[in-house]
């Protein structure tokens, strides 16, 4: 990318003379034959001209995972990282706050901010009393009151029923995991469970038997799940599974290696996220590939969005999956 002492060399000005002219600074004095140069030279040499932004102070950055979760979902731990560095390369100053420090440690002076992990109503009501400026990452307990930015896992579900159907296969079977009531602790169905059970009920093809739904979205989990689908449906076993997340998908490649199933000839995956480890299992795994850093991109956005541009409506922001085809399905 071309600098600011390249076009002053080309135009033959002084680089503070370039610097103000393309900020379209009103106050320098340059002839207009010299102000069309410098803007067609940065047009040549293709300058981007550095985006300040203002600086966002007391943002409180709620990172609502459990050193348990972020061990077996790296998913978490990308987020956590990435939004650090934008924050900070985007003049945003946020204070990261864990579960155990509490509502009540979040400081008074908080005038937004970011959410990843579960919350409960009451935390919630006490998040509003504080700032009514909130942008939820991966979740979105109320959408009526806060912002959010989510991956849309319904769809990259549809999309690989679809894939698997498009290949001509019948008996597709799910490997995924159970969302939980904030407030209660109670299991409830997750969005991928609800993506492929009505999918395949479009289709005509759901069976009850395919389903395995585990805990937790860990790869001991997915070895559980793909162990009691061996054993409870042995040559029943669907040609094709669809793996709410890429740590099930793990464990369940594993499970079936160590049985000797031929994977994709008699079995194949596919799974969501591409975490690192993905490509480098064995086989190789076909994912849909989670952009962690559009994720947190999207999030500061709405940030700036509520608190320099005074947005008051609510807003989600839902972002589509790539698929990355290895050799886990045919």
């Amino acid at each position: 990318m071309a600098t600011l002492k390249e076009i002053a060399d080309k135009v033959g000005v002084s680089v503070t003379t370039v610097s103000r002219v393309l900020n379209n600074d009103a106050h320098i004095s340059v002839n207009g034959e010299t102000r069309r140069l410098i803007f067609e030279t940065a047009d040549n040499l293709h300058y981007k001209k550095k985006v300040i932004y203002p600086v966002i102070d007391n943002v409180a950055f709620l990172y609502w995972i459990s050193d348990e979760e972020e061990l077996y979902n790296i998913y978490f731990k990308s987020i956590r990282l990435e939004l650090e560095k934008q924050a900070k390369q985007n003049n945003i100053n946020i204070v990261r706050y864990k579960k155990h420090d509490g509502i009540k440690s979040i400081s008074p002076k908080t005038k937004a901010f970011i959410a990843v992990g579960r919350f409960t109503e009451k935390e919630l009501g006490e998040l509003s009393g504080i700032t009514p400026i909130g942008i939820f990452i991966d979740t979105s307990p109320d959408e009526s009151r806060f912002d959010c930015v989510r991956p849309n896992l319904r769809s990259m579900v549809h999309q690989i029923v679809d894939f698997f159907v498009s290949q001509g296969q019948t008996k597709i079977g799910l490997i995924s995991g159970c969302d939980y009531d904030t407030d209660s602790g109670m299991p409830k169905m997750d969005i991928r469970e609800e993506a492929f059970r009505s999918r395949m009920s479009g289709y005509g093809l759901f069976n009850e038997d395919y389903v395995f739904i585990g805990k937790s979205f860990s790869v001991s989990e997915g070895y559980r799940l793909a162990m009691e689908a061996m054993d409870r449906l042995k040559d029943g076993v669907p040609a094709a599974f669809c793996v709410g997340s890429d740590p099930f998908a793990i464990g369940a490649l594993q499970a079936f290696n160590e049985r000797g199933w031929a994977i994709p000839q008699r079995v194949g995956f596919f799974s969501i996220n591409d975490i690192g480890i993905a490509k480098y299992v064995s086989p190789p795994l076909t994912t849909f590939h989670i952009d962690v850093s559009l994720l947190c991109s999207s999030a500061l956005q709405l940030l700036r969005e509520r608190v320099t541009m005074k947005r008051r409506v609510a807003k989600s922001v839902y972002i589509n999956g790539e698929i990355v085809f290895r050799k886990s399905c045919l």
